[in-house]
């Protein structure tokens, strides 16, 4: 039977407490919002670590947004694109067509950003334990993407934490992190919710009260 988790932070406990064991190095806990950040500040605790947000923006098809055509992910001044071929070569998207998506959406991205963080800078990650965490793994095109982002950084490793994930998404992002865990990965996965008995959508008023909690310096 798949593991269900009561809501975010009762998974963000789970997976604090299961990386607890692995006792990183001056680590950096990064969320991707909205959920994932939730699960971040409770992981960042269970670890004493910093927390920041990492945005990523899925580009979805224009006529079909929730289909992920790429994703965008940005740390500092640097920005990421990742683009999902199998969907692009399906769907005979346009290059200008993909580049007017990743336009919108990196000022979204760069808005989102300004909101959650206000006038704190980033958190440097270079030789540090990098720890990225989303409520879940469906396609994986926005963790890769984060992933990219976060490697350009320079750091000593990063660790993907998710509760629950598709299994398919789980064994093609694992050799491009140091670590993976995914605490619940269901042949039977459709959707991430599935994992959770609340999986109410997260405001913004809740991401940036998780980010302002005081923390490790």
């Amino acid at each position: 039977m798949s593991r269900r988790f009561a809501d975010r932070r009762a998974a963000g406990r789970a997976l604090g407490e299961r990386l607890r064991r692995d006792e990183p190095h001056d680590p950096v806990v990064l969320g991707l919002p909205r959920g994932g950040v939730i699960l971040a500040a409770e992981v960042a605790d269970a670890l004493g670590a910093q927390l920041d947000v990492l945005v990523v923006r899925k580009l979805g098809l224009p006529w079909q947004p929730e289909l992920a055509m790429g994703a965008i992910a940005a740390v500092g001044g640097a920005v990421e694109t990742v683009r999902v071929e199998a969907v692009l070569a399906a769907t005979r998207v346009e290059p200008d067509v993909f580049d007017e998506v990743r336009t919108r959406e990196l000022a979204e991205l760069r808005r989102r950003e300004s909101a959650y963080r206000g006038d704190r800078p980033p958190v440097g990650l270079r030789g540090r334990d990098v720890v990225v965490v989303d409520d879940g793994l469906a396609t994986g095109a926005t963790m890769r993407a984060a992933v990219v982002a976060v490697r350009r950084q320079v750091p000593e490793r990063i660790t993907v934490a998710v509760p629950i994930g598709s299994p398919t998404a789980c064994a093609a992002l694992a050799p491009e992190v140091d670590e993976l865990v995914c605490l619940d990965a269901p042949f039977s996965f459709r959707a991430v919710g599935q994992g959770y008995t609340d999986f109410t959508a997260t405001s913004d008023e809740e991401v940036r009260a998780a980010l302002a909690l005081p923390r490790p310096p």
